[in-house]
């Protein structure tokens, strides 16, 4: 069989064709060359150029990639000035390399790595020289050749990764050497072969690709892909089995297991006891435990079984919903994605039209995923009370349904109920709690920090708290908020203290003065001395406002914002490290780009937070954190612990600095001061973070020492340091 015997359109749109399914397999099963230049560099894009072409390798072909660097005008400038350029160029690629977020992308490094090192891929790189002022090749085109050489080549807008297969809208043009396109054909031939062969050509330089990025992808390789049986005659494998996803196996929107992705006993285990309690139930998982794949896979158990199912997926912000879109992809689900600022300009009529045709019987599934403040719009509440029984409800980072304003959103009529959450219990809100779990049923799963860096799910790590202390300002401050709060609690018939709104607000004031003490600049100051060469550090500063789902961003708050800048102007001027934010004042794609040149180090040392990374984004890259907003709620701490704690190479433990703040060293302390019950107070609230902290850590003893001071000088118990809430001072 050969090319010609394949029925090809001459233009495949995303939005009315399956392009994989109906063009790259066909075509790459019958391939004994792939030759593609693919516009700029990004590990990412390689990884996606992977799939389908086990049809090549099987045919015993070869596949070859040209790529660009992304150069920035400060590369251009050190080309002209006379600095080694494959240096230069071998740096801008480096940039552009992102460690894998999940185990697909972890497995294609893999294969990548194996396609290289037994000669079925090779990779060169294109530039245009900085005199041209351009600094790029941005051309993209595939030309495919089958064994009797015949030959197709493809041309258009689209980038070869799932969002543009399956999210945007895109295009490709085909031509044949069969047909009237042959001149055309020859030509593009003509001109890649020029490249490749390094001939010269006006305006463009060619170099091999660096050794120093084939062996980033080296650290990925495993021995998986060895065990395959190899042709005597040619050394090429008989058969190999590409790992991570097929796509065009099965129907697009049905959800399925991942070709070649495997659950671990924990995670099967937790799908079958929700399972068993008739699906319904909570998924008590640490960051870097699976979670997500693990709630993706019981809406697969649950499809496979019901055979109908409305698949509903909420997380509180919109990156999130993005980090979901990947993985719900992954499991050949097609999204509607729902957010004020969705590329689906027009999610709210395919919503509206998905739930009408599920509910006559046109169609068996439908997935929508979108943020909490959506899923509360009066718009998608509508429209949710149109959907019956048959319909899954997923809520991710699910302690904020127990709020008020979400708690009325849990409708009764949903059948099926999953909830995610490292932290289900909501701080001080026993009765958000309680309907959380009323709704959504009992834990199916619990698996904590320990058991994850037992298990080598995250990494141990070595904890210091630093002792930082209020200037007397600031304690003024401090006891001036706690007088006017105490005016606003009172305790029901039960003993439980209730507070008011205003006081919950007063509250907020008082931690912002313990998060903002100024004496924490001064200490990190001195650790960073020690630290300005190094890379890969985290200092996390201020807090935020309440949570507001009115919003799909977090926000944050002054003094967390007058903090982050006094931070940037001493580590970036005094220290001279290269510094930058990552705040909810960055956009998706300016977030992206720091997490790429902050894990290649180039030219980033060190991130500066505030607190957007408690809602979820990954970067494995950190080895170092400072922190300086020392919450007191589990919820945040527990998450801010599990950010530090992401896989990477490199990476055989990380480093926590917890900025604890008390009022005075604790040999300055008098019972017998009017000021000692805001002193026991604040201490037993810090108290109860280092004991959470320290008890898993490498340097166990070290905290340790520092609780047992603590509690000798205020008389504490563990029973009150465990139960410390926010108003114990109000007493």
């Amino acid at each position: 069989m050969s090319f010609r015997d394949l029925s090809l359109l001459k233009y495949y749109k995303t939005y009315k064709n399956d392009i994989v399914k109906e063009f790259y397999v066909p075509v790459l099963q019958q391939a004994v060359l792939y030759q593609r230049a693919v516009g700029f560099f990004s590990s990412t894009a390689l990884i996606d150029l992977t799939k389908g072409i086990n049809g090549i390798i099987k045919n015993q072909g070869k596949i070859q990639f040209i790529v660009s660097p992304r150069l920035t005008d400060e590369d251009i400038e050190a080309i002209n000035r006379g600095y080694e350029k494959k240096k230069i160029i071998d740096d801008a690629l480096l940039r552009d390399f992102s460690e894998p977020e999940n185990y697909f992308q972890e497995e294609r490094l893999n294969y990548l790595a194996f396609l290289i090192e037994k000669d079925y891929l090779d990779i060169k790189v294109a530039f245009t020289p900085p005199s041209k002022q351009l600094g790029m090749y941005h051309e993209k085109v595939g030309i495919v050749t089958d064994g009797m050489n015949n030959k197709i080549v493809f041309t258009g807008s689209m980038n070869e990764t799932i969002n543009a297969f399956y999210n945007n809208s895109e295009s490709i043009v085909v031509f044949t050497s069969w047909d009237a396109s042959k001149e055309y054909v020859d030509e593009m031939q003509g001109d890649f072969d020029t490249m490749w062969n390094n001939a010269e050509e006006e305006g463009l330089e060619i170099i091999d690709f660096p050794d120093v990025l084939k062996e980033r992808f080296q650290v990925y390789r495993n021995t998986d892909l060895d065990n395959i049986q190899y042709s005597k005659k040619s050394g090429a494998p008989n058969m190999v089995c590409e790992p991570a996803f097929e796509y065009g196996k099965v129907e697009k929107g049905i959800p399925r297991i991942p070709e070649g992705f495997k659950f671990r006993e924990y995670q099967t285990d937790a799908i079958e006891k929700w399972r068993d309690n008739a699906y319904r139930g909570i998924f008590d998982m640490a960051t870097g435990t699976g979670k997500t794949y693990t709630g993706l896979g019981a809406v697969v158990r649950l499809y496979e079984e019901k055979k109908r199912l409305a698949i509903i997926i909420v997380c509180p912000y919109q990156h999130l919903v993005e980090q979901w879109v990947e993985d719900i992809t992954l499991f050949n689900m097609a999204p509607i994605i729902g957010y004020s600022a969705s590329k689906q300009k027009n999610w709210k009529k395919r919503l509206a039209d998905d739930i009408f045709d599920f509910s006559i019987g046109v169609i068996d599934t439908f997935c929508f995923v979108t943020t909490n403040s959506t899923y509360s719009s009066k718009y998608v509440s509508e429209l949710m009370g149109q959907l019956g029984p048959d319909t899954l409800l997923l809520v991710d980072e699910a302690h904020n349904f127990g709020s008020p304003n979400l708690r009325n959103k849990l409708y009764q009529a949903i059948q099926y109920r999953l909830a995610l959450s490292a932290t289900l219990d909501r701080h001080g809100d026993p009765e958000g709690t309680k309907c959380l779990t009323d709704y959504f049923g009992q834990k199916c799963i619990e698996y904590d920090l320990k058991r994850a860096i037992d298990e080598k799910k995250l990494t141990p790590y070595y904890y210091y708290p630093v002792l930082v202390y209020l200037e007397e300002d600031e304690f003024e401050k401090y006891k001036e908020i706690s007088y006017l709060a105490s005016k606003e609690c009172h305790k029901d018939k039960h003993g439980k203290l209730l507070i008011t709104e205003k006081g919950k607000r007063l509250l907020l004031q008082r931690a912002r003065v313990v998060a903002g003490a100024r004496d924490k600049l001064i200490e990190l100051k001195k650790l960073l001395e020690r630290y300005k060469t190094d890379n890969h550090m985290l200092v996390y500063c201020g807090a935020t406002r309440v949570d507001d789902f009115e919003n799909d961003c977090s926000e944050a708050d002054e003094e967390g914002e007058r903090q982050i800048v006094a931070v940037s102007k001493m580590m970036g001027n005094e220290l001279g490290m290269k510094v930058t934010h990552f705040t909810s004042n960055e956009s998706a794609a300016e977030r992206e780009l720091i997490k790429r040149d902050f894990a290649a180090a180039n030219p980033y040392q060190a991130i500066i937070a505030i607190k957007c990374l408690d809602e979820g984004v990954n970067i494995p890259s950190i080895k170092t954190a400072f922190i300086l907003a020392s919450t007191t709620n589990p919820k945040e701490y527990i998450q801010r612990r599990g950010r530090v704690l992401r896989l990477a190479p490199g990476k055989p433990y990380a480093v926590i600095y917890d900025f604890v703040t008390l009022t005075r060293p604790l040999d300055e302390i008098d019972p017998y001061n009017p000021d000692y019950r805001f002193e026991r107070a604040l201490a037993k609230r810090e108290l109860q973070r280092i004991r959470e902290f320290g008890t898993i850590a490498k340097n166990s003893s070290d905290s340790d020492e520092l609780i047992n001071d603590i509690e000798s000088v205020f008389n504490f118990t563990i029973e009150e340091t465990e139960a410390a809430e926010d108003g114990d001072d109000f007493e």
